[in-house]
């Protein structure tokens, strides 16, 4: 009896041991991104030396050269590109749109065109016809719908708290819509801003068409805007003036940037960021700040000499807002070279203040994380929970079935204030709340280093 608890004292005292070690190091972690950070700064530079960066543009290539610099000044074990094809889609010109009622008054609307959207071939002349989303759309007759612009207006509904549950609830109008309306004879379609606020900001976004539907021009619309012209066609047709002169030219080739801190085994925690944005902005939340999450957390674990057990990799995917080529591309090669992924996490939800992390995986992976709830409630990363990682990530699944996969859980209720839009700007974000990210992802990325196995 004597021995067994000697034994449970001895392993109570080293698990208090490592429990406290674990803590130093972590505080170190925080005490490296507030006081000695970079990621504000390599933001910065990203946002305002380079700006957006729409795959396939040169802008994503002076970021892939950029961020590469970036983690070899760091003096990682290797650093390296993974060649991928992406789509480049071209907006063209200022897209113009004026509504005109049967008075002969015209209202101009601010409109971004959607990514995988047509030209106009001049201006095209359509009567507007409203409806809320697709189920709405679908009960239409066709002969109702043929040559008119479909004009879905379908707003956030404001109940939900996660603000990416209000996006996702709205996300297929937007992705899907277009299609559909092509499908039923639309001539066009405008799609009402995916955002909370009511203002003249436009918000665009990719849609996607089936192979043998011939795409049609399609708009986001300000949600101001898509409110003033309701008003207009509360009273009587409307008429909508749409010029627009997007092009789908060929794939090109891009590429993901990859670094690594290599382990003692060859065994792989993947954390990720999409590098390109949209063609407007600066694509500072949308994931610019993702980005320097991550380059900065390899960056902290690299500075405090940290030797991990299996190999940490930091990857910057290429193309994740219209067609996820960057994703798709590092799963296939990984499960091609026969690589054992351990694990994944990914920051795409901004720049803002860090709460925890979503877990997508089992009720063991998700305890797998809880057990480490009193070091990471230290910092306020009190939010740990099941939930979706992130898009870039996802395809390892399909190779991967067992793995675990986090996203950053970040506070969202500013978020689509910004997201996809012109007001993505570096001045939106906070410096502090920026560093805490990074703290978070090498934080989250240490912890389970040293558990799984």
């Amino acid at each position: 009896m004597k021995i067994l608890s000697v034994l449970l004292l001895l392993i109570g005292n080293l698990l208090t041991t490592k429990a406290q070690n674990d803590s130093i190091f972590i505080r170190k972690i925080y005490d490296e991104a507030l006081e000695n950070g970079q990621s504000y700064q390599n933001l910065k530079t990203l946002c305002k030396s380079i700006g957006h960066r729409i795959s396939g543009s040169k802008q994503a290539e002076d970021a892939i050269r950029f961020s590469k610099h970036l983690l070899n000044n760091y003096a990682l074990d290797m650093v390296y590109l993974q060649e991928v094809k992406v789509p480049k889609w071209i907006r063209g010109k200022k897209e113009f749109a004026q509504a005109e009622n049967e008075k002969g008054e015209k209202l101009t609307l601010n409109i971004l065109a959607l990514g995988g959207s047509s030209a106009t071939q001049g201006i095209l002349i359509t009567e507007i016809l409203t409806v809320q989303n697709i189920d709405e759309l679908k009960k239409l007759d066709p002969k109702d719908i043929k040559g008119k612009t479909v004009f879905f207006n379908e707003s956030f509904d404001e109940k939900y708290f996660n603000t990416f549950d209000a996006y996702s609830h709205c996300y297929p109008l937007r992705g899907d819509g277009p299609n559909v309306a092509a499908k039923m004879g639309a001539s066009a379609v405008l799609v009402r801003s995916l955002t909370n606020n009511t203002n003249n900001i436009v918000h665009t976004g990719v849609t996607t068409f089936d192979p043998e539907i011939k795409p049609i021009p399609c708009a986001a619309i300000s949600t101001q805007h898509a409110n003033d012209l309701i008003e207009w066609i509360k009273k009587g047709k409307i008429k909508l003036h749409l010029e627009m002169n997007c092009q789908t030219l060929p794939d090109v080739l891009s590429y993901n940037v990859i670094g690594e801190i290599r382990g003692v085994d060859n065994k792989i925690i993947t954390m990720g960021a999409h590098l390109d944005t949209w063609d407007v902005g600066e694509g500072a939340h949308d994931n610019g700040a993702g980005v320097m999450h991550c380059i900065e957390a390899i960056r902290i674990l690299k500075k405090l000499n940290y030797k991990p057990q299996h190999t940490i990799r930091c990857v910057l995917f290429m193309n994740e807002e219209n067609g996820n080529m960057g994703g798709e591309t590092y799963a296939k090669q990984s499960f091609e070279k026969n690589e054992t992924h351990l694990m994944a996490i990914e920051s795409d939800r901004g720049g803002f203040l860090p709460m925890g992390f979503d877990v997508m995986g089992t009720d063991f992976q998700l305890n797998t994380i809880k057990q480490f709830s009193s070091q990471l409630n230290s910092y306020d990363l009190f939010k740990i929970q099941k939930g979706f990682s992130d898009v870039d990530i996802m395809p390892l699944v399909k190779y991967y079935p067992e793995m675990m996969q986090l996203g950053l859980f970040i506070n969202s209720q500013a978020y689509f204030d910004y997201h996809h839009s012109y007001a993505d700007v570096f001045e939106t974000v906070n410096k502090r709340e920026l560093e805490l990210g990074a703290a978070a992802m090498a934080t989250i990325i240490y912890l389970m280093d040293k558990t799984l196995k």
